[in-house]
Parts: structure tokens; sequence; C-alpha cells
């Protein structure tokens, strides 16, 4: 399997409980304590063989791209057994996994969190999520911390990012080829919402709390930086600038 998600625990679980005989990920700059590529220890465990590519040599999030183009950057051992090694091809990786015997390991269950932060009278209202995918309706007009990357799925230009927040806050996933780890919050200006990366050095891609409490901010959106936000600042400052300057409870609850 090809899978454009970054190479976390909880994406390798994903492939795991899916039966995958092995599995290719995007390494995601690799990042705050190897987050971008811990999957590859989940999936040693089950003896289930599995890569990540580069972050620059294919677009993360975009399948077809890394299937294409991706090169290997990191193998667990038993892909290295069936001769995939970092600086090939992903495609020929893959190849390789087809060779591989079924793991028959039960899968350890690995869920991802959701947390609406507490508030105090006069702070914001902050969610904090593993992933994009864990917004709500009921998070409009909240400040959202969401620990997936910060690129577009394929063609859909506003793809996952239903949810009309207040403002998002993503990991750069180490921005990668064409600058695509932080591609979503661009398309955000079209809806006039502030958006803004973290790099994956200073917090664990996949941890929304990782982003809240490390989290320096690298890229900030037309619509951010009208606000005075700009790269250097901690997550919590992104936070507050934006509360100030749109907040006072009339959209959030």
């Amino acid at each position: 399997m090809i899978g454009a998600s970054h190479g976390g625990v909880y994406a390798a679980y994903c492939a795991a409980k899916g039966g995958v005989l092995g599995v290719v990920l995007n390494d995601a700059g690799v990042g705050l304590d190897r987050a971008g590529i811990a999957g590859l220890d989940y999936l040693e465990a089950l003896g289930i063989p599995g890569a990540t590519a580069g972050h620059e040599s294919c677009r993360i999030g975009d399948g077809a791209d890394m299937a294409a183009h991706g090169i290997v950057s990191h193998v667990n051992a038993t892909a290295r057994a069936l001769g995939c090694r970092p600086g090939e091809a992903v495609m020929a990786c893959a190849r390789r996994m087809l060779a591989a015997e079924p793991s028959t390991k039960p899968v350890p269950e690995k869920g991802e969190t959701r947390r609406v932060m507490p508030r105090g009278e006069g702070e914001p209202p902050v969610v904090l999520m593993d992933s994009i995918t864990l917004a709500l309706p009921e998070d409009e007009g909240r400040l959202i911390v969401a620990a997936s990357h910060g690129a577009l799925f394929g063609p859909r230009k506003l793809t996952l990012i239903e949810v009309d927040a207040m403002a998002w806050v993503f990991s750069d996933a180490g921005v990668g080829k064409e600058e695509a780890g932080i591609a979503r919050i661009f398309a955000l200006d079209e809806r006039d919402t502030p958006a803004a990366t973290v790099s994956a050095q200073s917090a664990r891609i996949g941890d929304g709390g990782s982003l809240l409490e490390t989290g320096v901010v690298s890229h900030v959106n037309r619509t951010a930086a009208a606000l005075g936000a700009g790269p250097g600042m901690s997550t919590r400052e992104f936070i507050a600038l934006v509360w100030g300057a749109r907040g006072g409870g009339s959209a959030a609850r």
C-alpha cells in the first residue's frame, strides 16, 4: 500500500488494521521526536514492512505523486529484509513488499484524541485534535489546533475544512515538495480565515497537545498576516492574537 499520510503511529495503525502486506507513508519532515516516521516501529512490532517517502521527493497528501516520484527515506527492519532501501523509488519498494508474509499478530488499538480546552472568563475557545478529521460542526467559531499536515488533497481545494472555524493551526510536515505541506492555509484565505502552520521540528505531527504546547509558527496565510501574525510566534501567541482581533465571544461558544 502507498499512503500519502504522514508516517505517524495512527496512520500505521490504520494500515495494519486494514490488513496490508506492507505500507509506504510520507516522512513529513521526520520532525520532533521523529513523530513523522514513528509508525515504522509500530509496524515492525507487528512484523509488517513499513517505509516512508522523503517529503521533498513527493507531495504529502497526494498518493499519485508519491507513487510516481517518491523516493524512500526510511525503512523498518522487516522492509529492509525484503530488500527495501532508502534512496530507491517508492513504487519499487512497494512492489518488494508484495513478497511479505501476512502478519498474524493482533493489532494494538490506537485512537486519536480530541479535546475542547476548558475556558476561563475572556479566554479563547480552543479545540485540540490529533487529526483534522475529528473536527465537528459545533467547532464553528472556535480556534482549532489540528495536528494534521497542512496539505490539500488532490483537486478538492477545500477538502476537509468544511467547519468555519475562527482560525486553524496545522503542522507544516516539513513543508516539502512544492510547499505541499502548507497549501491548505492559503486556501483558507478565500474564507477570510486566519491560518498558520507550526514547524514539524517544534511539535509532534499527529499530536494536537504537542502543537499547542511547543509549536512554533513557521508560515501564516495573508489573512493571519494582516492581523499581525508571523513566523516565530508560539501557537499560544497566535491563538491570543486572533482571539484579540476577532474574538469577544460573539461567534465563539
